[in-house]
Order: C-alpha cells, then sequence, then structure tokens
C-alpha cells in the first residue's frame, strides 16, 4: 500500500480496528427496537447505539481527530463536550488549524438485520469543517460473510479484507467502467416522480437487472465490485430533499465513487459541490458509471 499522510493512516488502522468490534457486535447482538429514535426521526435498534457510543468514543481518543458527529445524535462532539454546529458548518478553507473531524453512520441499514442481510458502517473524513469542499477521505465497511473496506484519499483507492486469522490483506482497488448492467432504485415506488419512473423503467427495458436491499453500502458495494450500474434515492412526494444524509451517508459515499471513476449527483448537479446547511440535512443522490448519470442528467433535463 502506497504511504499514506501519518494522521489518515492512523485513521484507516483504527477504522480497521472498528469494524472488527462492530462485526462482533453484530453477531452478539439482537435486532430489537428500543424506544428511542434518532435525530433523523428513525427508530433506533439497540445496536445501533451500542455501535455509536464505540465509535464516538474510539474516533475521540485519537490524538488528530478534534470531533465527531453521527447520524445517531444531534450534536458534533468534542473531546470535551459538545461544539458548536453551526461554526462548523461553515466552508472554512484548507491551509487553517488542520483539524481533523468525522461524520459516520454507525450501522447503515440496520433495518435489515433481522432478516440477516449484509449491514455497513460509513465514515466521512473532514478538515477544518463538515463542508463537502473540506471533505479529505472517506470510506465504508460492509459486514457480510467476511469484513470488507473501501479507503480513499484524493489520491488512491484501498480495498482490504479480513482473513479467518482477523488480519486484513490487500485486494486490488475496484474501478467503475463507463457502464454498468445493475439498477439499484430506492424509494417508495408510488412516490415517485413520473421523470424518474420513466427513467427507471426504461434501464430495466434495456436490460438492466434490479439489485436493491434496502441498505446503502451493501447496494453500492455490489455495483462497485461488479463494474458498474446506478444506484438512486430521489425526491418523492413524502421525502421531497430525500432521504440519505448529505454528511454521514452521500458525500462520503460520493467521495468513494469518485475516486473509483463514478459520478455522484443530486439530479442536476454534483453532489460534492452541494452546501451543508444542519447536520442532518438530506439530498436526492444518484451514484454511479459515466453513462448512467449522463442518461440520468438528460432525463431530469427535460423534465425541467
Amino acid at each position: 500500500m502506497p504511504n499514506l499522510d501519518s494522521k489518515i493512516q492512523v485513521i484507516f488502522d483504527e477504522l480497521k480496528k472498528i469494524s472488527a468490534h462492530i462485526s462482533q457486535l453484530l453477531k452478539d447482538s439482537g435486532s430489537e427496537y428500543l424506544e428511542s429514535s434518532n435525530s433523523s426521526g428513525d427508530a433506533q435498534l439497540a445496536v445501533d447505539v451500542l455501535a455509536d457510543t464505540y465509535i464516538e468514543k474510539q474516533l475521540l481518543a485519537l490524538e488528530c481527530i478534534a470531533g465527531v458527529c453521527s447520524e445517531e445524535k444531534a450534536e458534533i462532539i468534542g473531546k470535551n463536550g459538545i461544539l458548536d454546529s453551526k461554526s462548523l458548518l461553515m466552508t472554512s478553507p484548507l491551509g487553517g488549524e488542520g483539524k481533523l473531524y468525522i461524520a459516520y453512520d454507525p450501522l447503515d441499514g440496520s433495518s435489515l438485520m433481522d432478516s440477516n442481510l449484509a449491514l455497513g458502517s460509513i465514515f466521512g473524513i473532514y478538515e477544518n469543517s463538515f463542508s463537502a469542499q473540506n471533505l479529505i477521505a472517506a470510506s465504508y465497511v460492509v459486514y457480510g460473510p467476511r469484513i470488507e473496506i473501501i479507503f480513499a484519499t484524493k489520491n488512491a483507492l484501498f480495498y482490504q479484507k479480513q482473513t479467518s486469522k482477523q488480519e486484513y490483506i490487500n485486494l486490488t482497488p475496484p474501478k467503475l467502467g463507463q457502464k454498468g448492467k445493475l439498477n439499484a432504485p430506492g424509494g417508495t415506488q408510488k412516490h415517485w416522480s413520473k421523470t424518474h419512473k420513466d427513467f427507471i423503467d426504461s434501464l430495466f427495458a434495456s436490460g438492466y437487472r434490479l439489485r436493491y436491499s434496502g441498505g446503502m453500502v451493501p447496494d453500492l458495494h455490489q455495483i462497485l465490485i461488479k463494474g458498474g450500474g446506478l444506484f438512486s434515492y430521489p425526491a418523492t412526494q413524502d421525502a421531497p430533499n430525500g432521504k440519505l444524509r448529505k454528511l454521514f451517508e452521500v458525500f462520503p459515499m460520493s467521495f468513494i465513487y469518485e475516486q473509483a471513476g463514478g459520478e455522484a449527483i443530486d439530479g442536476a448537479g454534483r453532489i460534492l459541490d452541494l452546501a451543508c446547511d444542519s447536520l442532518h440535512q438530506s439530498t436526492p443522490c444518484f451514484l454511479g458509471s459515466k453513462e448512467e448519470i449522463n442518461a440520468l442528467k438528460q432525463a431530469y433535463k427535460e423534465e425541467r
């Protein structure tokens, strides 16, 4: 593996330790829901809270991390308590204090746990503030038959899996082709716009295969490993701003897809050019190979 910046290497190494712990936590935990919900209004499983608490503790113990925010909490947490969300959401220029912050989704797709499908974790590493322009690295973990990790910086993509000996070995980093054959459309279909429904139908009519589990990480991982396709979560009647959160899910996964040769848009423009006005702000999102994204741009352009 090429040499990484020392701080980024420390974080990458810690994420591997965290992923091993979370994987075991999933094996040892049930799928019981709590009476509480997270800051986005989603029902919480007990394992969501356990994973969130563990990740927060481990990341804040790193000297290079100034603060973290989680899909499960309403505030940014620093080493000594709650930090000012308003100031940390402002776009500040790189080359400032160089403080690192991490936004994470501790368990993506946790509602799939009772059906024993793959789950994931997502991490975005930001410098100086939580803005897409200051995202300097991102990672996701897949908890399936084995643990697999994708880690991206602005210059490289890394792919590792855990062996039976609890060691991580390097795999060839995956790349998206210009065009794929997988289609993972999210959102309740009856709430789709006619434009989106017609576009998705056109993909199926041309031979695309449906691959949608309800988990962002496993679905995007499958598209990436299989070499191409489209993941979409559009604006819908019941979620006009989309459902997936920018900081914890959409920005990090978009960063990874761009490093893998793909594109990520909100239906009109590049996702990583978007502002983020609140910690849990959501956005429509479309991630995939270049041909699918170009076709979607054209379909949505004709709608406007």
